[in-house]
């Protein structure tokens, strides 16, 4: 299965064999304090720029039924966000991890995040859509 979207993933989700827990972070695009005039200038133009987590939260894959549903969601805890960084956590034997099991990975996730290790994780734009990021 191609996974171009946010839908393919939900998709590619429902269909493993053990059910998943998803760990989703949202974060906004902030200009460092200490940035140079050209790096201003690349943020200006959508360019450049530290990713902040603001909001995480697992949820079941079967929960979230669509992006526009977590993107409505999503909206009534934050005004914005730029990237949702995503992993998964497979069940065991058919049963699916609790919010429990997942609060380790999803701070260890955030904390990758803030460091700038996000090689390892799926990050999707507010429009849904996959998009690959590079360390600048």
């Amino acid at each position: 299965m191609s996974i171009q979207t946010f839908s393919d993933l939900l998709a590619a989700a429902c269909s493993q064999r053990e059910p998943q827990r998803l760990l989703l972070v949202f974060a906004v695009a902030e200009l460092p304090r200490d940035s140079s005039g050209d790096e201003r200038a690349a943020f200006q133009r959508g360019e450049g720029g530290a990713l902040t987590p603001v909001v995480c939260v697992d949820k079941l894959a079967s929960e979230i039924g669509s992006f526009e549903a977590l993107m409505r969601e999503s909206r009534e805890a934050l005004s914005r966000w730029d990237i949702l960084f995503i992993a998964a956590l497979d069940g065991r034997a058919g049963v699916a991890p609790n919010s429990d099991e997942a609060a380790g990975p999803l701070r260890m996730m955030v904390e990758s995040i803030k460091a700038g290790r996000i090689a390892n994780f799926i990050t999707v734009d507010s429009h849904g859509e996959l998009v690959s990021l590079q360390r600048g």
